[in-house]
């Protein structure tokens, strides 16, 4: 019996902030040309914004005839979207300056234990190119965010799915809402969208995590309690842990601080450069001069293109 169960992907290299490269890849799959154009005009909502805003190409997605579900999964389920032709994404950790990343799965191996990923370019010979990663490793880090999974299908294909949980479905869509609201300064909507979400699914860690973010943002106490909940429910959630490390560094409690960013960081070394600057500060004020000397180098390692490089290295060399 055949090991490898492999998709073959269209080959893409157009993107926009409102047409994230995972979404434009899996609609060309089920041969449905989003128009950039649309994409494009979308994004002039959101000027300032680098990264993608994905809950806008999910829903121009579903604009031009395709259905969509975003759920809490795992790997076995993850595998059987495969086997039923169907290219699920699913959201993984960034590096340095990227938080999280959208990602289309497009195969896994069993003798192998591999998941394989999209990757948008062939080789030198024209060949498509397989990102391969073990199963044990991918497990890992997609659970860092929920282990959510994104499905974008045909609506008799999305129909076909057996025992889909609704509410979980709404509640991560409601998720992903409150972050394009929160961009577009709709901080109460946004906390609204998200207490909403808790509502259809109180295991939902992300949104308790993203309700934590927003709060501490506002500099709100009530952060402390949702990031903990998330924590709770998801012991490897990166986003919480370095959210209750922000607010215990914002609120002087250096210790604490130091404690959450060192759990984060256990649970991911290479997530986020700017984690190992804010656990230098927090060792400074507790004259731990050694252990932030080796953070603060860490910080401009993981975060090559450092605004404050020289000052951090001015910082270095004083220490």
């Amino acid at each position: 019996m055949e090991s490898t169960h492999d998709l073959i992907l269209p080959i893409v290299d157009e993107e926009n902030i409102c047409l994230p490269l995972a979404v434009n890849v899996v609609s060309k799959y089920w041969n449905v040309d989003l128009p950039l154009s649309e994409a494009i005009e979308i994004a002039k909502k959101y000027p300032n914004v680098n990264g993608s805003i994905l809950i806008e190409g999910i829903e121009l997605a579903e604009r031009h005839g395709l259905s969509t579900l975003i759920l809490r999964s795992n790997v076995s389920e993850l595998k059987k979207m495969i086997d039923m032709g169907i290219p699920p994404i699913v959201i993984l950790p960034g590096i340095h300056e990227t938080i999280q990343h959208a990602s289309v799965i497009s195969g896994y191996d069993d003798d192998e234990k591999t998941i394989i990923h999209y990757i948008p370019q062939t080789d030198k010979e024209g060949s498509f190119q397989m990102g391969v990663i073990p199963e044990k490793k991918f497990n890992e880090l997609w659970s860092e965010d929920g282990n959510l999974m994104i499905i974008i299908a045909t609506s008799d294909i999305i129909s076909e799915l057996k025992s889909i949980n609704e509410n979980n479905n709404k509640s991560n869509k409601l998720c992903f809402n409150s972050e394009r609201l929160n961009l577009s300064n709709k901080k109460p909507e946004a906390i609204d969208s998200l207490k909403k979400a808790i509502e259809l699914d109180p295991k939902n860690s992300t949104a308790y995590s993203l309700l934590g973010s927003i709060l501490n943002e506002s500099n709100s106490s009530e952060c402390e309690s949702y990031y903990k909940k998330s924590i709770e429910i998801n012991n490897r959630n990166f986003l919480a842990y370095r959210g209750l490390g922000n607010y215990y560094l914002k609120s002087k409690q250096y210790q604490l601080a130091e404690k959450f960013y060192t759990k984060a960081i256990e649970i991911n070394p290479h997530r986020n450069g700017p984690i190992y600057k804010n656990r230098g500060i927090v060792r400074l004020e507790q004259d731990k001069k050694s252990d932030a000397k080796k953070d603060l180098e860490n910080y401009l390692s993981h975060t090559p293109n450092a605004k404050d490089k020289k000052s951090i290295q001015q910082a270095i060399a004083e220490l």
